[in-house]
């Protein structure tokens, strides 16, 4: 992605033109094609309307002419803006860890307990999963427990991992829930003489109901365990479409693709290289959002992880191949002072056109990619020094350091441009 968005900037700057501009004439659609350089075909592509509605609201050209206006008056900090895109495929291209598992047991007190195959690492899988059972049942989250993932009751499980814990594993429980949801369905419409109704049966607001009839749901459990009704069961899923042939490079690797687009403003000082983000604007598709408040703190956290990988977390070693940038203090990671002072994420509400759980989409990795804007924007302000006309060599991580060389090069490129024509 980060080739991609550095060979539009430097198009951009040849041929005398806004790089969003660029940008924008080169996404995927009816003039440009839909085919992925491996063979997939890009279906329900968001990012023209992303794009569209960012550019808006977050008035980007009138901003741009702001910033021109403030580099002529402004002799050595310098602003850059940038809004890139972002196109990120969802699923293992291993194709045999697309798959996952659950056990859900129903109590005779009503409470749920669900085990599956993810890990909780803090990204809030564990919440997401509860949320689905309880919805399945229509049940108050209360009722669930969602247990520590263990392979003595959901085996074989693949790494949680390809931002897509959520998509596996939501389904798995889903499916897990739906085999208990037709017994009880079915025990529920026997009672009432109605054995051929059970696929009308609702589970609502702790109820199960089926036209006029209505039983509390862990009444209905209680009369379900008196009549010998299996209240456990398994749940598994595979991921659908996936055909990738690892050997050759083509096929359909992913079951969709997740969008995003990013717009950041940055301050550059050009005598010591040392910039701030200012302000980052975000419109990100998670399609039908599971929970909304752990979607933005998921992308919230990835952007900012995504700014120390482009901008300040820098490897070196010394001549005898040692890493010496091996601690807090000498590998630096983005801190609290390095937040955007001004960071505004919105969802952009569209829902997945695959049949993924409730249709949503993966959230974890994605928004990883919209801290290129701020590399981007980096260069965008250095390149401001030439009156937007060269594409500066900005190496990441854009460090204080490389920022400052960058301007340097720049800087002297002109300085040697003026020596020719005062020459001639």
């Amino acid at each position: 992605m980060i080739m991609a968005e550095a060979m539009i900037d430097k198009i951009a700057r040849a041929i005398g033109s806004d790089p969003l501009s660029v940008r924008k004439r080169n996404l995927y659609g009816p003039t440009t094609g839909s085919l992925t350089p491996y063979g997939m075909k890009v279906e329900h592509n968001l990012l023209p309307d992303m794009i569209a509605e960012l550019e808006e609201s977050a008035q980007y050209w009138q901003r741009r002419d702001a910033i021109a206006a403030f580099n002529r008056e402004s002799p050595v900090v310098k602003k850059g803006l940038a809004l890139t895109p972002v196109k990120f495929g969802i699923s293992f291209t291993a194709k045999h860890l697309n798959q996952a598992g659950a056990l859900v047991h129903i109590y005779t007190d009503g409470s749920i307990q669900v085990n599956h195959g993810g890990t909780e690492m803090g990204q809030g899988l564990h919440t997401k999963i509860g949320q689905i059972a309880a919805n399945e049942f229509g049940l108050d989250l209360d009722m669930i427990e969602v247990t520590a993932t263990r392979t003595d009751k959901v085996p074989n499980t693949s790494p949680t991992a390809a931002s897509s814990g959520t998509d596996l594993n939501g389904k798995a429980v889903q499916n897990a829930c739906i085999t208990l949801k037709t017994r009880l369905a079915e025990c529920y419409a026997k009672s009432l003489g109605l054995e051929g109704r059970a696929g009308d049966v609702k589970f609502i607001n702790q109820h199960v109901v089926l036209d006029e009839n209505s039983i509390a749901f862990t009444e209905l459990v209680q009369q379900a365990y008196f009549d010998r009704v299996s209240l456990s069961s398994s749940g598994f899923y595979k991921t659908p479409k996936l055909q990738y042939n690892r050997d050759t490079g083509e096929g359909r690797p992913f079951f969709y693709f997740a969008y995003g687009v990013s717009m950041s403003e940055v301050s550059v000082d050009t005598l010591t290289g040392e910039y701030t983000v200012d302000k980052v604007n975000v419109i990100h598709d998670v399609g039908n959002s599971l929970n909304p408040a752990i979607d933005i703190g998921q992308i919230e956290g990835a952007f900012i992880q995504g700014m120390g990988w482009l901008t300040t977390e820098d490897l070196k070693w010394n001549e005898a191949g040692k890493l010496i940038s091996e601690n807090m203090a000498t590998y630096k990671i983005p801190a609290i002072g390095d937040t955007p002072k001004e960071f505004n994420v919105k969802l952009f509400g569209r829902e997945n056109a695959e049949d993924s759980i409730y249709h949503s989409k993966a959230v974890g990795e994605p928004p990883f990619m919209l801290a290129i804007s701020v590399w981007c924007a980096l260069k965008d302000a250095i390149s401001s020094l030439s009156g937007y006309t060269v594409d500066p060599q900005l190496d990441t991580p854009a460090t204080p350091e490389r920022v400052l060389n960058a301007v340097a090069a720049i800087q002297r490129a002109d300085q040697q441009a003026d020596n020719r024509g005062a020459a001639v």
